[in-house]
């Protein structure tokens, strides 16, 4: 062969296997967290202080530190549910929470059915404050188009490697919250498409961030078309991968933070890339996690805000009001009335049920009287939360039923309710009092399901209130909305109370 044909082969060989090895790689690091309500610490079960917003900014800043003394990157998600609820969120809608997170500075945010507890118009107005991107593929104002500063997808490209990003909110957020008439696609269809066409614009990986319910994560999953899933909404500490596809939450409130490792290996050869990468999950205990100080002196700032604020007027009571034990155990209360309304509003239920146990004030309040925030949390100091159940009408029955069963005792389960107007005539056994009921203005339909909100003490079956216990909540009970809260800001929407003793139970 003579010499030039032969460089000519040799060079083509050469070519040929660099193009065959040419590859990029990649060390990436996803941080996740999601449901996050409370910004300073707690003190848990096992005595140790976790979470909140000043011991997650250890964490994140630790981890972008590493990342850039060893050439990796790191992703920071948050997969939503933040702005409500707490009693700060009760006071300025939210608004610290949006300060407080863009400390932190999430990559992609993608929000939760609680983000619209507050409207539509604040939703936005926290959203335009936001210092971070905002990734919503399903959500559309009510012209169809999308929303202010968000984004359907985007790709990230670091040393070379293509990383497509997407988010969805919880498709379910019209049932549990208050959106008004943004419109809401179907989250796991939404995810698919945006993926593909991710995947049709280059990327060499897909990552989803939502806030979507467990089988909508096993769903998504199914579909192939994500690599890596960060999700919120469910509040337990969750790794699955099944070797093609890994989907992480975090818990809740920053107790538990989890970190994926991921090294990503793109080869190209004849102009195709193709992509390996494999995942190492750590899970960051923030019991073991010094807060940070910056961030911890801007809570500080904001609880002793709060705590001013505790004796502030929320409202006033047109008509007297009595909490006394003797009167919220026995019958119908005016302050019972208020606590239930206010639970029935916020759950947007058909029915709500608060025991009248719940209620500790023992507190006569005046006409006229100012009532705030501490009177509040002095008449339900135990932390209850508004649980939301779906039930048929002969289950209602039933639990009307059982909280009228110790009368004329005195007892912690008598039913204190909105939305529905009893008589029960006690000369009847416990069990069968209830001779007429309505539910609205309408006549209880045993066969049909009706919406009720009550407390997490009863949602678990508590004083004899078993028919509620087997029924699944609307959302879990750690990421519903605290009782206090709720009438806080009931109260407060009201301004002059002029709810009395209605005859909503009438007594023979």
């Amino acid at each position: 062969m003579p010499f030039t044909r032969r460089l000519f082969a040799a060079l083509t060989l050469t070519f040929l296997l660099v193009t065959a090895v040419s590859a990029e790689s990649l060390r990436v690091t996803f941080v996740l967290v999601n449901d996050i309500y409370l910004m300073g610490d707690q003190v848990m079960p096992d005595g140790k202080r976790r979470g909140g917003f000043a011991r997650l900014a250890t964490v994140v800043k630790a981890e972008r530190a590493k990342a850039r003394t060893t050439g990796g990157h790191v992703i920071l998600a948050h997969g939503g549910d933040t702005l409500s609820p707490s009693l700060m969120s009760g006071i300025d809608k939210g608004a610290h929470i949006v300060a407080l997170t863009n400390m932190v500075r999430p990559d992609i945010f993608a929000p939760g059915n609680h983000e619209f507890d507050f409207g539509k118009s604040i939703f936005l107005q926290r959203m335009a404050e936001a210092r971070f991107p905002l990734y919503a593929a399903n959500l559309r104002g009510p012209d169809g188009a999308p929303l202010p500063s968000f984004k359907d997808r985007a790709i990230v490209t670091l040393n070379g490697v293509r990383i497509g990003l997407t988010g969805a909110t919880y498709d379910n957020s019209p049932h549990l919250s208050s959106p008004q008439d943004l419109r809401f696609a179907p989250t796991v269809a939404t995810i698919k498409e945006q993926a593909e066409t991710l995947r049709r614009e280059g990327a060499d990986m897909v990552v989803a961030v939502v806030h979507a319910d467990r089988r909508q994560d096993y769903d998504i999953m199914a579909t192939r078309t994500v690599d890596l899933l960060l999700s919120g909404h469910n509040h337990d500490l969750f790794i699955n991968y099944d070797g093609r596809t890994a989907a992480v939450e975090s818990t809740y409130d920053a107790l538990f933070v989890t970190a994926i490792d991921i090294t990503i290996e793109v080869k190209v050869a004849d102009g195709r890339r193709v992509t390996t990468w494999s995942p190492q999950f750590r899970v960051i205990d923030t019991a073991d996690v010094t807060p940070d100080p910056e961030v911890a002196a801007a809570v500080a700032v904001y609880e002793r805000e709060l705590n001013r604020d505790m004796d502030v007027p929320l409202g006033v009571t047109a008509l007297a009001l009595d909490s006394r034990t003797a009167t919220v155990r026995t019958r119908e209360a005016a302050i019972g009335n208020i606590v239930a309304d206010a639970m029935r509003t916020a759950a947007h239920a058909d029915v709500a049920i608060m025991n009248g146990g719940g209620i500790r004030g023992g507190k006569l309040y005046a006409a006229n009287a100012a009532i705030s925030r501490r009177d509040v949390l002095g008449e339900l100091p135990f932390g209850n939360r508004v649980v939301t159940v779906e039930i048929d009408g002969r289950a209602l029955k039933g639990a009307i039923e059982n909280g009228l069963s110790q009368l004329p005792n005195a007892s912690g389960r008598f039913p204190q309710v909105s939305g529905l107007v009893v008589e029960a005539d006690l000369k009847r056994p416990p069990g069968s009092r209830i001779t007429a009921i309505k539910v609205g203005n309408a006549p209880l339909d045993e066969a049909r399901t009706y919406r009720v909100a009550t407390n997490d003490f009863l949602a678990r079956g508590g004083d004899g209130y078993a028919m509620f216990a087997n029924v699944a909540p609307t959302l879990p009970e750690s990421d519903a909305p605290p009782v206090a809260g709720e009438v806080i800001t009931y109260i407060k929407s009201i301004g002059t109370l002029r709810t009395g003793v209605e005859g909503r139970i009438v007594v023979k």
